[in-house]
């Protein structure tokens, strides 16, 4: 938790650093990259995370239960394709931000 915290003041710092430079007359700093890979990295990571744990939630109950299984493993696939149609957004409003 500590890490976490330095991490963020970190972060904090350089966002709040980047005014320093407009003072110098050059060319105001692009910022759209990291916030691409910023959001990217976090819908992609999160919705990684979120089909594991559907996934495994679905094998426990397999396992419980192996006469469901029609009925769970359809609930399922629907599942992981909304979740995964949360990264392909991000990535379609990203790549529309960026152009």
């Amino acid at each position: 938790m500590r890490k976490l915290q330095y991490v963020f003041m970190v972060l904090a710092a350089l966002c709040f650093a980047v005014p320093v430079f407009a003072q110098s007359g050059s060319a105001a700093i692009d910022m759209a990259p990291v916030g691409v890979g910023l959001g990217m990295g976090l819908a992609a990571g999160l919705c990684g995370l979120g089909q594991g744990r559907a996934v495994g939630s679905t094998t426990e109950a397999l396992a419980r239960n192996p006469g469901t299984r029609a009925g769970l493993l359809m609930f399922m696939v629907i599942g992981l394709a909304f979740i995964e149609s949360l990264t392909l957004f991000t990535f379609a409003m990203i790549i529309i931000k960026v152009k």
